[in-house]
């Protein structure tokens, strides 16, 4: 499923024979390479309700992917009850816990490891940044079968997460890649907020929950479902990988 927008052009970079043409890529992990969206919901309820906070699960999902300080404060706004930081990193806590529970029933999304081995088959950079902390983002790596050479940033790395670009800016940077020439892949508005902020292109997936005119409107040129459906459709967002 792709979204109606025209893309802006970016520039292209030819990394010689046997090469690529195209931008670097910048991931998000959680409901973009893995189906683990759910898994921390049901989690951060867990949490939430150890400190006697009762949400509904949606209230959760609608906030997921921003950075854990920034998520419990929103939702915490929204029961008017205020709480000291040391129980703000009790619950954060409690949540990495409780995921720790949940990640055996966590897979890749489909098409995710096929997406990344094409990518790294044809040279084309890519990393992967993450606003959970290394901690959690450990368990969910060994999934991908992401290897050691490949940069990943995640919280603990920066001084602000989602919407914030800093996550973003810090992977580009790892490649060696100007910000403009990367492609940010999410799939939540705040992934795309921090796409924009960082004056990155930005590349919604629907398999975190958001819906398509939601991504777009915070941001996304193209909307696809998944990691497969991105991967049929490289062209789209300026891959094009060339036999020689």
């Amino acid at each position: 499923m792709t979204a109606r927008r025209k893309m802006p052009a970016l520039e292209a970079r030819d990394q010689g024979e046997g090469g690529w043409v195209g931008p670097a890529f910048l991931f998000d992990l959680d409901g973009t390479l893995v189906d683990s969206v759910y898994q921390h919901v049901l989690a951060w309820r867990e949490a939430l309700e150890s400190a006697g906070i009762e949400l509904a699960v949606w209230r959760i999902h609608r906030r997921i992917g921003m950075s854990g300080g920034l998520f419990l404060s929103a939702l915490l706004r929204e029961t008017g009850r205020p709480v000291t930081p040391e129980e703000v990193e009790r619950i954060q806590r409690l949540h990495t816990e409780a995921y720790a529970r949940q990640v055996g029933q966590v897979r890749p999304l489909p098409g995710a490891r096929e997406l990344l081995a094409y990518l790294t088959e044809i040279g084309v950079p890519w990393a992967i940044a993450t606003s959970g902390r290394m901690e959690s983002a450990r368990l969910t790596l060994k999934l991908l079968e992401v290897g050691p050479d490949i940069p990943v940033v995640t919280r603990d790395q920066v001084r602000h997460a989602k919407p914030d670009p800093d996550l973003f800016l810090a992977a580009a940077d790892r490649l060696g890649v100007p910000i403009s020439e990367a492609v940010v892949v999410g799939d939540s508005i705040w992934d795309m907020l921090a796409a924009r902020r960082a004056r990155a292109l930005g590349v919604g997936l629907l398999s975190g929950g958001y819906g398509q005119a939601e991504l777009e409107v915070a941001g996304a040129y193209r909307v696809y479902q998944d990691p497969a459906d991105l991967l049929r459709h490289l062209d789209e967002v300026g891959v094009r990988a060339f036999a020689y």
